[in-house]
């Protein structure tokens, strides 16, 4: 007991000795300032203005954005709008944005609610976009083959399953590839 009462008192002295408060503050850098920091080769882009939640660049430097995330506790900035997927192709001078039209869908669009993106070019050079979408804060995966000459997505896929509670890591791991035509 004695003991006890000896390490009690030396930790309690220890902790009025030693400002711990300061060394998590430290260590977590949980009240330091973070001053603006003006980039040289930062530019606004105009058309991702309601906010853009993921990004896939090809090498050949098309960028595509999924924007007009609607999830609870987050802000939308477009709210009564749907979610659409933007183009960008970063080697022009000053890029621009353009918004993907989507044919071929057979389901409803005024929900399209686009989260993660990711890509995959086949042999052919064929490219096939998986859009994590949650219509109704559901999750399924939809899956698009890019048209360059149109500058359109062609709807192939919807996939759901129960055992994708959460695919925006699924989509990233490619073992077969059934939903390609």
């Amino acid at each position: 007991m004695a003991k006890l009462t000896v390490l009690t008192l030396m930790g309690l002295g220890l902790a009025l000795f030693r400002d711990h408060r300061s060394s998590y503050e430290e260590r977590l850098n949980a009240f330091r300032e973070v001053k603006p920091v003006e980039l040289p080769n930062c530019n606004f882009v105009k058309g991702v203005e309601a906010g853009s939640e993921d990004i896939e660049i090809l090498p050949n430097g098309l960028a595509f954005i999924s924007s007009g995330l609607k999830y609870p506790g987050i802000k939308s900035f477009e709210p009564d709008k749907p979610g659409k997927i933007l183009l960008m192709d970063l080697n022009e001078e000053d890029p621009a944005v353009l918004e993907l039209k989507i044919t071929g869908s057979k389901s409803d669009l005024s929900s399209f609610n686009p989260h993660g993106i990711s890509t995959f070019t086949d042999e052919d050079n064929a490219v096939y976009l998986l859009v994590v979408n949650h219509p109704d804060f559901k999750s399924t995966v939809e899956v698009f083959k890019f048209q360059e000459e149109e500058k359109s997505l062609l709807h192939l896929k919807t996939i759901r399953h129960k055992l994708l509670p959460s695919p925006s890591t699924l989509t990233h791991l490619w073992i077969t590839y059934p939903w390609i035509p």
